[in-house]
């Protein structure tokens, strides 16, 4: 799967745009608040439906402007999707896939599987447990067709059940929902341990480039310690202190990856910019099991290559990436070095106060 055109509208300080893409290697060159962000950020949207820089809208949306449109083409092995997205500021949104309204923006994750290293994504390992699930969640999602009517259903029950915590006044009020989350969660924490173990391997490989100096650990936590007790006897068990704090303190809603040095967790042994290789390592990862398991393609979108990157780590990461054999967008400063790091042909955009040029 590539992203081959893109079309904005209003998108950030983005007016207008056509830009035709590289099947391999596009670089998006600029100074700081040029665009070059806000480019990566309108492919984000088209891969998940929203942003990673904001939850608002109106923030997205040029200024003096009512709503951003994105429209894009899509290339996998049956040929070119055209893909359509509108968002106002008032919060309406408009999607056509492939010619065809869609109600929901979960519908854009299976066309164009992404995923996006920043200079803040060490926050991956030093972070909330959100981040570690919603890292091992984008691979099991694309691994298991299972996972994600398992994940929503479960997600509902949760809701239901600490919406009756509140209200409920014996364990007994609960039962209809722990039935079916009990079974529900005990199936999407095989698949996530199925995922981890196939994946871990990989990790492993590249870290062994980024890191070799340091002998890192792994360990799925699928949100209660099986080896204590079930699920079913923590749900018991906490009903007092569920009800006090208002919602479900155990089951895999708590999920969690741990990685440790010695038995120590790795955010407090690595500096940032050894966290920020780590992720490195994670993402490609991701994109090489998507690409040998799934027999997918994974695209890659880089913002700001070269921040705390020696010459060294800088060459490593860009053979990873081209043994990915995925699509990849970069955003630099300057090109220097480019061309040597790739050795191959690339697309070079040029972005100056939101408009942008190909070379």
């Amino acid at each position: 799967m590539s992203l081959s055109r893109l079309i904005i509208h209003q998108f950030r300080n983005i007016s207008s745009a056509t830009l035709d893409f590289n099947p391999k290697i596009n670089v998006v060159v600029g100074p700081n608040g040029s665009g070059k962000t806000a480019l990566l950020e309108a492919i984000y949207f088209l891969g998940l439906g929203r942003s990673f820089r904001t939850h608002l809208t109106s923030r997205v949306v040029e200024h003096q402007s009512k709503s951003f449109t994105l429209f894009s083409e899509i290339q996998n092995n049956n040929g070119s999707i055209p893909i359509g997205l509108q968002k106002s500021k008032s919060g309406e949104t408009l999607l056509k896939i492939n010619g065809g309204y869609c109600k929901k923006l979960a519908n854009l994750t299976q066309y164009l599987p992404l995923q996006l290293i920043t200079p803040e994504g060490y926050t991956l390992l030093s972070g909330s447990p959100k981040n570690r699930r919603a890292f091992l969640d984008w691979g099991v999602f694309y691994h298991d067709p299972i996972f994600y009517p398992n994940w929503s259903r479960i997600k509902r029950l949760l809701k239901q059940r600490n919406a009756a915590l509140k209200q409920c006044k014996t364990y007994n009020e609960l039962q209809i929902w722990d039935n079916e989350l009990c079974l529900l969660s005990e199936e999407i924490s095989q698949q996530r341990q199925a995922y981890f173990e196939l994946l871990m391997p990989l990790v492993k490989q590249t870290l062994a480039d980024f890191l070799p100096d340091f002998s890192i650990t792994s360990q799925f936590f699928c949100g209660w310690d099986k080896n204590n007790k079930s699920l079913q006897n923590y749900l018991v068990d906490n009903f007092d202190r569920d009800k006090q704090i208002g919602y479900t303190s155990a089951g895999p809603q708590k999920a969690d990856l741990r990685f440790k040095i010695n038995g120590i967790p790795v955010s407090d042994v690595l500096s940032r910019g050894q966290l920020k290789l780590f992720v490195y390592a994670l993402r490609l990862a991701q994109g090489l099991f998507l690409n040998s398991f799934d027999n997918k393609q994974c695209v890659f979108l880089i913002d700001d290559f070269s921040s705390e990157l020696d010459q060294n780590k800088q060459q490593i990461l860009a053979k990873h990436i081209i043994d990915s054999n995925a699509q990849i967008f970069i955003s630099v400063i300057a090109t220097e070095n480019i061309d040597k790091l790739f050795g191959q042909e690339q697309t070079v955009f040029h972005v100056e106060h939101g408009k942008i040029k190909a070379e």
